[in-house]
């Protein structure tokens, strides 16, 4: 009898511990903005450092692993390209994918590691501004990492680098263009956790 009430407690003291790891924040907005270095040329046009910004909704249903999904733009200009002088490609659509964060020991550090997918286009934009060629949405992909930061009352700095690259057919004065628009971000942004 002594054994069967020792093993009870055990698996409620067991039970109680899972739930208390499972207590934490699971929902998140996040913020980001950040520096942005093509990693290639977009047919044979060499690409300026840019500027890019996303907005994140978290939801992690497991204690270090959870999902996101958001809305991001990304802006690389070009001096002299195939569509003409001083124009910029703007990358803008959705990011979805994994987010995976785990804490560094007893610090009030976490490092994270996503990969996901992008539905994006590519708008390319005249020095007035003006938009003279859309690619229309396709599928692209994302890879980031970086570290989180608790800055307490469920507030998290979270400085990191990401990747996305994405493909899309274009067409200029009737010739057909390939844009592999691929860039690497320094980025810096803050997450709320609720």
């Amino acid at each position: 009898m002594k054994t069967r009430g020792f093993t009870l407690a055990i698996l409620v003291l067991l039970s109680l511990s899972c739930f208390a790891q499972e207590s934490g924040k699971r929902l998140g907005i996040e913020l980001n903005s950040g520096v942005s270095l093509a990693t290639k040329k977009m047919d044979g046009t060499t690409l300026n450092p840019g500027f890019g910004f996303e907005g994140i909704l978290h939801y992690r249903f497991m204690p270090h692993l959870g999902i996101y999904a958001g809305w991001g733009w990304n802006r690389l200009g070009a001096d002299k390209s195939f569509a003409g002088n001083d124009v910029s490609f703007e990358e803008t659509g959705y990011v979805f994918g994994l987010n995976f964060k785990h804490p560094l020991g007893t610090s009030k550090l976490a490092y994270y590691v996503r990969a996901g997918g992008l539905y994006n286009h590519i708008e390319t934009e005249n020095a007035n501004g003006d938009i003279i060629n859309d690619t229309k949405h396709g599928f692209g992909y994302q890879f980031a990492g970086g570290i989180d930061i608790n800055l307490g009352k469920n507030w998290s700095l979270s400085p990191g680098v990401k990747f996305n690259s994405l493909s899309r057919d274009a067409e200029f004065e009737r010739v057909p263009k390939k844009f592999d628009y691929q860039y690497i971000s320094v980025r810096m942004g803050f997450l709320k956790k609720f």
